[in-house]
């Protein structure tokens, strides 16, 4: 098939890569002129592993480009744009609103069927409600006739999305007519997996339902292991146990620092909007991003335990992306510590494999190091905020260690160690 695919960040890039893979033809559009440059020299303009070899063995399959002109030469458009949060938590649907404008000109020219699918996570009603009218007003033609839409949310794992991508758990279709149905369906032909065919609503809201258990799970490690460490008890042990039950299964009970990302932090705080639009009080939800909130706060209240006073201190931290395997940094932990940190008037040095050049443009001003050696060599106490490998290949002895992400080779080693919730 002949592929489109708007916005080429982590969903949009690895989706269309994915495509490619299976002998597709693939065309990336955005906006941004150095990420089309970057995609069309085979260069990955973010840092996903396996991406760089993907994008390699697929040369001749994809191109990049910025003219939307480009959709009117392809079967199927997904649109994989993002949807920041505002600040009263909802989403901004702005970059949505954008592309199906764009989608909806560019059908005019077509006479044709086209399939266009909202791969971005938006709320449910979105792509009936927005979505739909918009293509239908700039192409003159009739959704579910003349050109097909649906939902199918990505559940691509940061770090690990090239593998989630032809892998996954499962795949989720909503869809309103026979044509598209068919059309996804063959898509999505050679990859083996649980696929589930929903109405276009139910699908939008198994994403947020999945995200927002995911970060259910991870605030409830969090609070019990803060309990467990006032108790002298290992989180980590007790989920252990608790994991056992097949009727809880032990992912995502990672205790520790709290939950970052583009997603989860994003997609709880839409979903309570929406609710309380919609007169619910989501009581379990608001709990849910209020532990979360301030969990991260748990580094510095140990850190100061063993250095009552951080001023003049030289403070290591170890790891600046949400997590590892990825050069996020968006809701990355790291940010509001190292700004609590500059706050005390410490001293910050910095090391991740990937994020620092990132990183480095809201903290200009913070040392950064050329290894995480250096980091811990030149520290009065070093802070773990991301659970990179190589983490476990430093030394830590004769150093003060907090972590927030469980370095065992930290724990084992370090002069004094202290796990957050362990």
């Amino acid at each position: 098939m002949r592929i489109s695919v708007i916005g080429s960040g982590y969903v949009g890039l690895i989706t269309g890569m994915g495509f490619a893979d299976f002998g597709n033809e693939v065309t990336f559009l955005d906006i941004n002129e150095k990420i089309v440059e970057s995609i069309n020299s085979a260069t990955p303009p973010i840092y996903e592993r396996g991406l760089k070899e993907l994008m390699q063995k697929n040369v001749g399959r994809y191109k990049a480009t910025s003219e939307y002109k480009s959709v009117i030469d392809t079967d199927i458009t997904f649109i994989c744009v993002g949807t920041p949060s505002k600040k009263d938590g909802s989403i901004d649907l702005g970059y949505v609103v954008d592309a199906a404008a764009r989608v909806g000109e560019a059908l005019k020219e077509r006479d044709d069927f086209h399939v266009v699918v909202v791969k971005s996570t938006v709320l449910p009603g979105t792509t009936e409600e927005v979505v739909k009218p918009i293509i239908e007003k700039e192409s003159g033609k009739e959704a579910f006739k003349d050109f097909g839409l649906a939902m199918n949310p990505e559940f691509l794992r940061e770090g690990n999305a090239v593998e989630d991508f032809f892998k996954p758990d499962r795949i989720v279709m909503g869809v309103k007519d026979e044509k598209t149905k068919h059309i996804l369906e063959t898509l999505y032909s050679p990859i083996s997996c649980p696929k589930l065919v929903t109405d276009i609503k139910t699908a939008e809201m198994i994403k947020y339902a999945s995200n927002a258990f995911l970060a259910t799970k991870i605030s409830f490690a969090n609070e019990i292991g803060n309990v467990c460490k006032k108790l002298g008890i290992d989180a980590y042990e007790v989920f252990r146990g608790v994991g056992l039950d097949h009727r809880i299964n032990p992912a995502f009970f990672r205790a520790g620092i709290g939950f970052g990302g583009s997603c989860f932090p994003k997609d709880v705080k839409a979903l309570i909007a929406k609710a309380e639009e919609l007169g619910e009080d989501p009581t379990l939800l608001k709990a849910v991003m209020g532990v979360n909130e301030k969990q991260h706060m748990k580094l510095i209240e140990l850190l100061k335990k063993h250095i009552p006073d951080l001023r003049g201190k030289t403070i290591g931290v170890l790891g600046l992306a949400f997590k590892p395997d990825t050069d996020d940094i968006r809701e990355s932990k790291a940010i509001p510590i190292v700004k609590m940190l500059l706050e005390e008037s410490a001293n910050v040095i910095a090391y991740d494999p990937e994020a620092m050049e990132n990183f480095r443009r809201l903290f200009p001003d913070v040392k950064y190091a050329s290894s995480g050696e250096d980091v811990v060599k030149n520290s009065d106490a070093v802070l773990i905020v991301t659970e990179w490998v190589e983490f476990e290949e430093l030394d830590y002895k004769g150093k003060i260690v907090i972590d927030g992400r469980r370095i065992d080779k930290a724990r084992r080693e370090a002069l004094v160690y202290e796990g957050v919730c362990w």
